[in-house]
């Protein structure tokens, strides 16, 4: 299931009390979603790390109360979440890196909604995130007991345009947009490897991204953030990023100004004119995109509204949808 979708199904089982299971390869961006359910539902964001866990810290430490009796006394996360008084997710991460017995000791969590002695609150719900087997990410399997106390287990996988619309949403660079755009193979083509070197995928391409907003934009990093053939490829897109014509001048003369007609200098400049797309100037970038290749137009004008939804209410893209209304639904 790719982001967009996975969002809106946590989203309703995290209202419903559902515990779901996300699995996927490293770097997808599983937590980074369950953050997203806790913030679009105003929720408290509790993560839980069952790898540096042991039994205790599910279930509490034996100890006499005030009467003399035995019971068990809850620390740490387990404590926050019994005690929990406003809606609270609960996620549990990287769970299948958990040895078996800390596994176990989470399923009164997920079965009974209990810890311990205590009640977990209905205004408490729970997910939980692992990588696969295959990613070579220390997961040796989930307990077939666990598996079963999920409503469902669900699969993220990288989309493209999901990734493009956060990029967007959290201030990428437009040149590392466009080439994701031009590459999009390179965000799904990371292979688990016992050296030590990243590969791309949507978490390294987001720490390229920030290691170009603050300036450390050589080889040599982001070779390390997104390994070296990654970012040879990205360092020659970024050559015609350097050559995009003035968008500004284009803008104000878009019948006159020049389009390209190399696919990577098209990608740079549709990403430079979307990041720059305003109510205001809707119109005339659109004008522009009339003299566009056809896929490069819808390119544009699905990037423009990533980046400002508002330009959606424009008129300019209200007749853009409908002269495009057969290529826009297939």
């Amino acid at each position: 299931m790719k982001p967009s979708m996975l969002l809106p199904t946590l989203t309703t089982c995290a209202k419903n009390g559902e515990a779901v299971l996300i699995k996927g390869a490293p770097g997808v961006g599983k937590t980074d979603i369950c953050n997203q359910v806790a913030d679009n539902l105003k929720m408290n964001f509790i993560p839980v790390i069952p790898v540096i866990s042991d039994p205790t810290d599910a279930k509490g430490v034996p100890g006499r109360n005030g009467d003399g009796k035995w019971e068990w006394h809850l620390i740490g996360d387990a404590r926050r979440i019994v005690e929990a008084k406003k809606p609270t997710l609960v996620v549990l991460d990287d769970l299948g890196q958990a040895p078996a017995m800390v596994q176990a000791a989470y399923m009164q969590w997920l079965l009974l909604r209990r810890i311990g002695e205590h009640s977990i609150p209905d205004c408490v719900s729970i997910l939980a995130c692992t990588n696969r087997r295959e990613d070579r990410a220390g997961v040796t399997g989930v307990l077939e007991p666990v598996k079963g106390r999920f409503i469902t287990i669900i699969e993220l996988q990288v989309d493209v345009d999901d990734w493009v619309e956060w990029a967007f949403a959290h201030n990428m660079p437009g040149k590392l947009i466009a080439f994701a755009h031009f590459r999009p193979a390179l965000l799904t083509s990371h292979k688990p490897t016992a050296d030590i070197i990243n590969g791309p995928c949507p978490r390294t391409f987001a720490n390229a991204g920030r290691l170009i907003n603050i300036g450390l934009e050589n080889l040599e990093c982001l070779s390390g953030a997104v390994g070296e053939g990654c970012a040879i490829e990205m360092f020659g897109f970024f050559k015609y990023w350097q050559q995009l014509p003035n968008l500004t001048a284009l803008i104000a003369d878009p019948d006159k100004a020049d389009v390209p007609t190399e696919p990577a200098a098209l990608y740079a400049v549709v990403t430079g004119l979307a990041e720059k797309a305003t109510s205001n100037n809707i119109g005339r970038i659109f004008k522009y995109a009339e003299r566009l290749p056809k896929d490069f137009s819808i390119l544009l004008g699905r990037d423009c509204i990533r980046k400002d939804k508002t330009i959606q209410n424009t008129k300019a893209f209200i007749k853009w949808a409908v002269d495009n209304k057969n290529i826009l639904a297939a």
